[in-house]
């Protein structure tokens, strides 16, 4: 009898779309031992946010804090509706997912927000939404950093950690400079696997599987299924000349 090693998939910034989660999954046919690792920013922008979350809700996958699972945390506070910060994450991809909810987004699914982690260490691999301040000790940071940052993260000229690679979404690959549309970037001691989902002529979803370092894409609606090993699906960027697009588009 055969055996067959345990695999680790990461997945990048789905934003709404379960389409695109179903079909990457049906493509890739994990097994119940293989494990699952969610980049947060699971909601807005898409139809079907709450899918999304309900999904990961029930097959209890490990899933990080994403900045746009933040806003929607900071509109509802405690305290009730906090206005301003409602009318800026709906104009942020906030109006799909409400819709998806039907206008009312249930108190579990909040609450569960609200335990979300805001990175996990695999040992080897470190996620985390955004990246890190590499100024400032890791154990002093807060979402504002792993949530949020970019330029200051991107361009570190050596790795933060010096025994493990960061793995992070949050900026979409192809708008770094150089980068083509469903590549994978790696800075100094970092990868990034957002490729932009919820854009549909040319974003793709990405799951990184991390024993076999293969790639696994899907376009929006869940087709077009593609495998390719990490070192060739890689742009190498140069923190000395890095120049990130800059665009709300890309919030």
């Amino acid at each position: 009898m055969t055996t067959t090693a345990k695999k680790r998939f990461v997945i990048g910034d789905i934003h709404g779309h379960f389409d695109a989660l179903s079909g990457l999954l049906n493509a890739i046919a994990p097994s119940s031992e293989d494990e699952i690792y969610f980049l947060g920013d699971l909601i807005d922008r898409g139809s079907q946010s709450s899918e999304v979350v309900q999904f990961v809700i029930d097959n209890n996958y490990p899933c990080i804090l994403g900045n746009h699972e933040v806003m929607l945390l900071d509109s509802f506070h405690e305290t009730g509706l906090n206005h301003a910060t409602f009318q800026s994450w709906l104009q942020n991809g906030g109006y799909p997912t409400i819709a998806s909810y039907k206008n009312k987004i249930p108190p579990e699914h909040i609450e569960w927000m609200k335990t979300l982690p805001l990175h996990l260490d695999l040992g080897d691999y470190w996620l985390v939404h955004a990246g890190i301040d590499p100024y400032i000790p890791h154990n002093k940071q807060t979402s504002d950093q792993f949530c949020w940052i970019r330029s200051e993260f991107h361009r570190i000229d050596k790795p933060y950690f010096e025994d493990k690679t960061i793995i992070i979404g949050h900026t979409i690959t192809f708008t770094f400079s150089g980068v083509k549309p469903g590549q994978i970037v790696a800075g100094e001691g970092w990868l990034g696997i957002d490729t932009g989902a919820y854009h549909h002529s040319i974003g793709k979803l990405t799951a990184l599987e991390l024993n076999e370092s293969m790639v696994y894409q899907v376009d929006s609606f869940g087709q077009n299924f593609t495998k390719t090993p990490l070192d060739k699906a890689i742009c190498q960027l140069n923190p000395k000349t890095l120049r990130p697009k800059k665009s709300r588009l890309f919030f």
